[in-house]
């Protein structure tokens, strides 16, 4: 077996068989003879054996060579010829000469060699891929050690874009880009490849009998191909091409199979890439989806939201008082500051009081102000909220908790405009629109005495009523996904969505907290998810937590219950009428009102 002994400065010479086609030479660890020695290029030169003969070419043009002291770019080489790589000295033998490495004999344990040479090259770039982050770089780097793994002179990265062949990345042996004008593979075998999905190798093209006659073979004078598909999951991405011009019979099968499973690496690689970009055109559709669905910072499409969006896009304009009423956390302030926006007081102050977070003995100073020395403690004069909104927008908060005493100075500062410091007797004019919010009933409350009816008609001209969360369908899912991108880039970059199941439990969960509970879970299962897609346990949303599932009986009893008790509150507890209004004998309400303890008492004329 022909060999090549390195003549080292110091120590004993170092043996390389030669046992392959072709055999490169240089510094880096890929080589087939990798010689640590800074004055040899990365890949110096390359021996190819044509069948009849040895040749040495060079591979990098800065790589100096020297035949028996002759400088070369190529040469054929004799036994005992001496090569100088640089200023590495090398003698070739025709035969085999002690080696200190095993090396496989014969063409099977070669074959073997090239098989295990591969895999291990496949093992360093799967770990040179991790270091590696734009998508081109992989496939660079894939086709860089391809070439390596092959021995061929140039590669091809080849893509499918709506049915039409792209070169994606074209390579040199050197690990350099192929000029435009030598980016040149044959069509008549990338045909092949793709109608028939399977790997291909040509030893001689030219005189092939299949491609021999092919145009593109011809004019290329291609000498060893080999070409093998991209698949992934059924569907054909491409294909990796190699090649060799100048050494026939370079491939052989062990470097198909090599080839075979790089081109799965690849598949993989621009699978993910397919899905990565499939994932930024979700979230680009769905942000184009939030800006269709978006009112001010208000997400939604639910019919009872569209039509307070409506309402809001009226009234704005106006100074007339508005209330918002839902339950809590279902985004009133939102709308309060929608209303604001939208006004002509936009450029004036929107100021916020919560009237359920004020102590009641601080609650007047809080809202007109108090001058020095009204109250222990009253060191300077201050102003209230009502002069602090003039010219703006005051936002009254769960205004249904604010104390009787000081409903009257309320009403009052609504209906004249006009404010007293406490402590003083000064009276001060304020231009200010008022917004208030409740999640209390209010008539319920005046019924109770407990809140003003004066006041509550000053306030309430037009209501806005938000429906909760529960009530909103889809808009459930819309704002979940809205979350998870606001927050998801800022807490945990690497939560991308969310699990199927969780999309489940998010829409049957009953969300008593309403978008307040909603983003809080959401934000805290970003922050402790370990995985890439929000699962229902990291929302705490487990099967026990979410609403049962009722029969349809059950649901049908539950209705018709509600409905009943509906139609005797209309009707002031009057069965008999209740029953001529539902059309059903009297007895058959008395029998389903049996056992329902919140059935209202008989009211009206007396009943059957």
């Amino acid at each position: 077996m022909p060999s090549l002994k390195w003549i080292r400065p110091e120590g004993r010479p170092k043996v390389y068989s030669i046992f392959k086609k072709l055999t490169s030479i240089g510094r880096a660890g890929g080589n087939d003879i990798p010689i640590d020695d800074r004055s040899l290029a990365e890949y110096h030169a390359q021996i190819v054996f044509d069948g009849r003969e040895f040749n040495l070419n060079e591979v990098d043009r800065d790589g100096e060579i020297l035949i028996n002291g002759k400088k070369k770019r190529r040469c054929k080489i004799q036994h005992a010829d001496r090569l100088t790589l640089g200023g590495v000295e090398l003698v070739f033998s025709a035969f085999d000469e002690s080696v200190d490495r095993d090396a496989p004999e014969g063409d099977a344990d070669a074959s073997v060699a090239a098989e295990l040479s591969g895999l291990r090259k496949l093992h360093e770039l799967s770990m040179r891929l991790m270091q590696s982050r734009s998508m081109q770089e992989q496939l660079e780097l894939l086709m860089d050690t391809v070439l390596e793994a092959t021995h061929a002179s140039k590669g091809f990265l080849v893509l499918l874009e709506n049915g039409e062949t792209k070169i994606s990345v074209a390579r040199h042996l050197a690990g350099r880009p192929l000029p435009e004008a030598e980016q040149l593979l044959s069509d008549s075998i990338v045909k092949k490849v793709l109608e028939s999905r399977q790997p291909l190798i040509v030893s001689d093209a030219v005189n092939d009998t299949f491609f021999g006659a092919s145009q593109s073979v011809m004019n290329l004078q291609l000498a060893s191909v080999m070409c093998a598909p991209l698949i992934a999951q059924g569907q054909l991405l491409g294909l990796i091409y190699v090649g060799n011009d100048s050494v026939r019979g370079l491939f052989e099968e062990s470097s198909l199979d090599v080839l075979t499973i790089f081109a799965s690496q690849a598949s993989l690689l621009l699978q993910n890439a397919m899905l990565l970009d499939q994932l930024r055109s979700d979230r680009d559709q769905l942000a184009e989806q939030l800006n269709e669905r978006r009112f001010g910072d208000i997400v939604g499409t639910n019919p009872s939201l569209v039509e307070v969006f409506r309402k809001v896009e009226k009234v704005a304009s106006t100074d007339i008082s508005v209330l918002i009423t839902g339950e809590t956390g279902t985004g009133k302030e939102l709308i309060a500051r929608e209303i604001h926006r939208r006004s002509p007081r936009h450029a004036g102050p929107f100021v916020v009081v919560n009237c359920g977070a004020i102590p009641e003995n601080l609650m007047e100073s809080e809202l007109f102000g108090h001058v020095r020395g009204a109250f222990t403690g009253a060191i300077a004069t201050r102003q209230g909220k009502f002069q602090a909104a003039h010219g703006g927008t005051l936002f009254l908060d769960e205004i249904g908790e604010m104390p009787q005493p000081l409903q009257v100075k309320l009403l009052r500062a609504l209906q004249e405009k006009v404010v007293v410091k406490v402590g003083d007797t000064k009276v001060e004019r304020v231009d200010i629109r008022v917004v208030a919010a409740t999640n209390r009933n209010l008539e319920d409350e005046i019924r109770k005495s407990t809140f003003r009816e004066d006041l509550y008609y000053r306030l309430n001209v037009v209501n806005l009523h938000l429906p909760p969360l529960r009530e909103r369908g889809d808009d459930v899912l819309i704002l979940a996904k809205f979350f998870l991108a606001k927050y998801a880039e800022e807490l945990n970059p690497k939560v991308k969505g969310f699990t199927p199941n969780a999309l489940i439990a998010i829409r049957k969960y009953e969300w008593p907290g309403n978008i307040r509970q909603l983003e809080n879970r959401i934000k805290k299962a970003i922050v402790l998810c370990d995985k890439t897609l929000v699962g229902p346990e990291d929302m705490d949303l487990f099967p026990e937590a979410l609403q049962p599932i009722m029969t349809l009986t059950q649901a049908r009893e539950d209705f018709q219950r509600r409905y009943i008790l509906e139609v005797l509150e209309r009707n002031n507890g009057n069965r008999t009428k209740t029953a001529r209004d539902l059309g059903v004998d009297p007895r058959t309400i008395f029998r389903y009102l049996e056992g329902m303890p919140d059935a209202p008492e008989p009211g009206g004329p007396p009943t059957e």
